[in-house]
């Protein structure tokens, strides 16, 4: 009977113990948080395969995801793109939808869980990291570096990359702080049709000034052209003078060869 009993314990602890016992899921880190992290980041380590949580107080076992993670801004409980509202240092109005991509960084996934652990270790964690944690951050990011840009540099041809890629290379630095490597990021900004119809208006009108700039250079060229053909045709027409002949005979004449026809004539009327 007693054979029975301690067979029947024995059974019973096994089958507690596997009850009680998380597992780390496939493609998922584990992070495993003990005496409710009171001692700090010394609390929490990085785990695999089973876990056991029921028998240390304190215990909860953190699980992120290894593969890239998409996200988008939306507005609170919805699926909707949320539109962020930026100025311009002309603080004109402009909107913003960022959307990014990233994943944890293997060696920092206990930094990741160890300063974001408030956010719960339930299957939202990550969803719970962008709502509270990286978008916010990326807002102010975002919001900050827009501040250095005129509306007229934003528009111009290359403008709203630049900018995006300052922002991204300022979000890629914050989520390494984090944790977490930035794979993609994008901005997808956009203006008011007030404002893009202010700045084509303007555009049109540069246009067209460059154009009757060119038309000026070329018509000055022009008239530069006709005074040098004038010149010409003046030098041409005045140039050959009895005067002139006889100086060119002179330096062309090396004194000594004999002179005929009326070459003699030239040299007495030089004297």
């Amino acid at each position: 009977m007693k054979k029975i009993f301690k067979s029947f314990l024995v059974l019973a602890l096994v089958a507690v113990t596997l009850v009680s016992c998380d597992r780390v899921a496939p493609n998922y880190y584990g992070v495993l948080m003990q005496n409710y992290g009171k001692a700090g980041k010394s609390d929490y380590s990085k785990v695999q395969g089973r876990v056991s949580t029921t028998f240390s107080a304190g215990s909860e076992l953190f699980q992120v995801p290894a593969w890239e993670q998409r996200a988008k801004f939306t507005d609170d409980n919805s699926e909707t793109e949320k539109v962020l509202h930026l100025k311009a240092s002309d603080n004109t109005e402009f909107s913003a939808k960022p959307q990014y991509s990233y994943k944890a960084i293997e060696g920092r996934v206990v930094d990741l869980v160890f300063q974001n652990s408030r956010l719960g270790s339930g299957s939202d964690f990550m969803r719970s990291l962008e709502d509270n944690v990286l978008e916010p951050r990326i807002y102010d990011l975002i919001k900050e570096e827009s501040r250095k840009y005129t509306t007229d540099t934003l528009m111009a041809k290359g403008g709203s990359l630049k900018f995006e890629q300052r922002v991204q290379a300022i979000v890629k630095t914050e989520f390494e702080k984090s944790g977490l490597e930035l794979i993609s990021f994008s901005s997808n900004l956009d203006f008011s049709k007030k404002v893009k119809a202010k700045i084509d208006s303007r555009n049109e009108v540069n246009t067209n000034i460059s154009v009757l700039d060119q038309e000026i250079l070329e018509q000055k060229k022009r008239n530069e052209l006709e005074v040098l053909r004038a010149e010409q045709n003046k030098i041409r027409s005045s140039g050959l003078t009895p005067q002139l002949l006889q100086q060119q005979f002179i330096q062309k004449w090396d004194g000594k060869t004999p002179l005929y026809g009326d070459s003699p004539m030239l040299l007495k009327n030089i004297k």
